[in-house]
């Protein structure tokens, strides 16, 4: 059976997201590639699978553009939750994925907030194949400043700290820290430079997808691995080659929080043999219009309602 899909970015980190269907959609890594191939498929960094939860207002599965699932994307996650909200006229989700469950926001400004929990910062929680030092491995590349700060929100992410991120070694030792021996699961690695306290510019190859324009979970181990050394607070902008995202480590429960924009680029459907049927572009303005299209299918779980900010805003 053919079914719908909805391409969405967050900071151009872009993802076909396939609604949930009378039947599972449970893609083969094969499949996942096809979709994710921007010559011979759709094109996306990620593919989102929407089932319903139990848990929470939608559950989500993420497959990489290598064909590997992996447990969670923060850019993703704020592109669901802002479908959901759009769809159901409501200002707050909970979003369930395999790393846990995460509450979403829309800010009046049109942006999206997600809450993505405490960070893991137990070497066993990465996870390091032996017991390290997260806040500083013993691992040295060209162009860092000491070793890198290790972090997981959910995922694995490795930060190396550098005067120049236009110039880090992102696509040369990418590939090669992605797979190297200390992450048993891969890692997504990051080179940030601290720019003020208050503003970080990062670059992210992303583990099973390669040079991306944003990492939403990136961005917030970045914040994460920073502030631990003390070079930027608690809240920063990070600047990413896509955009801006506000991330902060809230003081009061360990919980960080990232805000940015989302777009939707397109709508269409996956024929059975998963070989995308060309699709048009959604007119200028239309965000509204798919949403409400592609959601009306959806069975919207409205038991979690009402929320406070988490940026404290009133």
């Amino acid at each position: 059976m053919s079914r719908s899909f909805i391409k969405m970015n967050g900071l151009g980190n872009d993802f076909v997201i396939v609604q949930p269907g009378a039947d599972p959609f449970e893609p083969t890594p094969d499949q996942a590639r096809e979709i994710c191939d921007r010559i011979d498929g759709v094109g996306c960094d990620q593919l989102i699978v929407l089932e319903p939860s139990e848990k929470a207002n939608i559950r989500m599965r993420v497959w990489n553009a290598d064909g590997g699932e992996v447990a969670i994307c923060g850019n993703a996650a704020r592109c669901v939750a802002w479908l959901f909200m759009q769809a159901g006229k409501r200002g707050h989700v909970w979003v369930e994925t395999a790393a846990g469950l995460l509450e979403a926001f829309k800010a009046p400004d049109g942006t999206v907030t997600v809450d993505m929990g405490a960070p893991r910062l137990e070497w066993s929680d990465i996870p390091l194949a032996s017991p390290m030092n997260t806040l500083e491995l013993d691992l040295r590349v060209e162009s860092a400043k000491g070793g890198p700060g290790c972090v997981s929100m959910g995922n694995p992410h490795v930060v190396f700290f550098v005067d120049n991120v236009d110039v880090a070694p992102v696509e040369s030792l990418g590939p090669w820290l992605e797979k190297h021996q200390r992450f048993p699961e891969g890692a997504n690695v990051g080179f940030a430079q601290i720019v003020s306290p208050e503003r970080i510019r990062l670059r992210v190859w992303e583990r099973g997808v390669g040079l991306t324009r944003a990492c939403g979970t990136g961005a917030c181990a970045a914040l994460v691995a920073a502030q631990r050394r003390g070079l930027v607070g608690r809240r920063a902008v990070v600047e990413t080659e896509g955009g801006e995202l506000i991330v902060e480590w809230r003081e009061s429960d360990g919980h960080v929080l990232m805000a940015g924009p989302v777009e939707v680029e397109f709508t269409g459907r996956l024929p059975d043999s998963v070989s995308p049927e060309p699709a048009l572009p959604a007119r200028r303005g239309d965000s509204q219009v798919a949403a409400n299209d592609y959601g009306a299918s959806m069975d919207y779980d409205d038991r979690h309602s009402g929320a406070p900010d988490p940026f404290r805003r009133a």
